[in-house]
């Protein structure tokens, strides 16, 4: 088997393709063969040494894939079943070792692609729209970064559920399109303008219900500013950078706004509320209601070039590694 690894963190050259031999499932464990991986800023956090990992480490936490074997004691799966994952280590590579439980069951007729391009992404905007803020019919919020993997995502999913008035943030206007093409009612081009005068005119200063945020450093204050009285600004991504120790006294100064920071473990942490979340996702793609965007595709030997592609913000949709 082949895998992508890491001996010490830093830049992408402490990358490497490392060969192994393919590993049997020990009791409890099935053996996937991998069809995809997806690239996501974590596993750039886990490379960068921002979040510290045992060494050697093998990069990647999301995917789909084939079972090719299934060790002893193993009830739910078999040889042949298609399966994707959000969890699981070790996922650029050819071959992973996983348990059932971090498993959801891939319908046959979903393409394994975009099942793996789906998982992180599609069951984070699932929670964001339906569980940390539910969205509906009331209500007006914007979403940052809105033509990128979970702001495409986002936008349908929001616009599934009703709501009022949905605002993103984009970086051009080819970006811009692809959000109103996903959902948006209003796209603000944020090198151009400034997005917290932009929402306050386009909700005519009312302020918003929420702001789904997944940049961080650069944005949080002029996020939390662009709040209703009582609204709620939802913090789930870094991607400038980690923001800077807060007063929470300045929740206050925000019309007693609320402040989460959420992630997709506690939100799939029972199995119930795993396959709820990954098993709309499915259902939605068979029947044309979201589309996935996998926006480009590499070898895993281009492994470094996928994380840089996704760090310098220049794509628009999923980032794929194909063993």
């Amino acid at each position: 088997m082949h895998v992508v690894r890491i001996a010490q963190q830093g830049g992408p050259e402490v990358m490497q393709l490392d060969e192994l031999p393919v590993p049997e499932p020990a009791d409890g464990q099935v053996r996937v063969r991998v069809a995809a991986a997806g690239v996501n800023f974590i596993d750039i956090y886990h490379r960068t040494g921002q979040y510290k990992v045992p060494l050697p480490f093998a990069l990647g936490r999301e995917g789909a894939g084939t079972i090719d074997a299934v060790g002893p004691g193993v009830s739910g799966f078999k040889a042949g079943d298609h399966v994707a994952w959000v969890g699981a280590g070790g996922s650029y590579a050819t071959h992973i070792l996983a348990r059932p439980a971090e498993l959801v069951p891939v319908p046959p007729d979903v393409d394994l692609h975009q099942a793996a391009a789906v998982m992180l992404q599609g069951m984070t905007a699932h929670y964001l729209t339906h569980s940390t803020f539910p969205l509906g019919h009331d209500n007006t919020c914007l979403i940052h970064a809105a033509a990128g993997g979970v702001g495409q995502l986002f936008c349908q999913m929001a616009r599934m559920r009703g709501v009022g008035m949905l605002i993103g943030t984009a970086g051009s206007p080819e970006k811009a399109q692809l959000a109103r093409e996903a959902g948006a009612h209003e796209v603000i081009l944020y090198r151009d303008a400034d997005f917290l005068e932009e929402s306050r005119r386009l909700t005519n200063g009312a302020g918003l219900d929420v702001v789904y945020d997944s940049v961080g450093k650069d944005t949080f204050m002029k996020s939390l500013a662009a709040l209703k009285p009582r609204g709620m600004l939802v913090l789930f991504g870094a991607s400038s950078g980690a923001v800077p120790p807060f007063d929470v006294n300045e929740l206050q100064n925000h019309g007693s706004a609320y402040l989460t920071r959420p992630t997709l473990v506690h939100y799939t942490a029972t199995r119930d509320e795993l396959l709820w979340r990954s098993g709309d996702l499915f259902a939605w793609i068979q029947a044309g209601k979201l589309k996935v965007r996998i926006d480009r595709t590499y070898p895993l030997a281009e492994a470094a070039k996928a994380q840089h592609d996704l760090a310098s913000r220049s794509t628009a949709g999923k980032i794929l590694l194909i063993p």
